[in-house]
């Protein structure tokens, strides 16, 4: 073989090689973490009032609505209204960080 097509054979490899490292690094850089999403959701919920407080699932589940399914973590919050305890739960989408549901328990 030529050194060229050696050259060309190896260059392209690496660049796949590359390519496909590149990927899977990007994929864990940008999947939202679950604290970042708790912090997120406490921070909203600390604009109205104090918190007693929180908890967030760090397994991903998945979710399936209709036709749609998702990776999501579940959290909660507990919170002091009108001298009552009360707990709310969300769903947050992994990958965006997205309150998908929020809802009164």
């Amino acid at each position: 073989m030529h050194k060229t097509k050696r050259f060309i054979i190896s260059g392209t490899l690496l660049g796949i090689i590359s390519g496909i490292c590149l990927n899977k690094m990007a994929h864990q850089i940008y999947q939202r973490q679950p604290n970042q999403i708790l912090n997120r959701v406490k921070t909203a919920f600390l604009a109205t009032g104090s918190i007693e407080g929180s908890w967030i699932e760090t397994k991903k589940l998945t979710s399936k609505k209709y036709p749609l399914t998702t990776t999501v973590y579940y959290g909660g919050i507990t919170r002091y209204e009108h001298q009552q305890l009360v707990q709310y739960e969300f769903i947050a989408d992994a990958k965006t960080g997205s309150v998908l549901d929020l809802f009164r328990l």
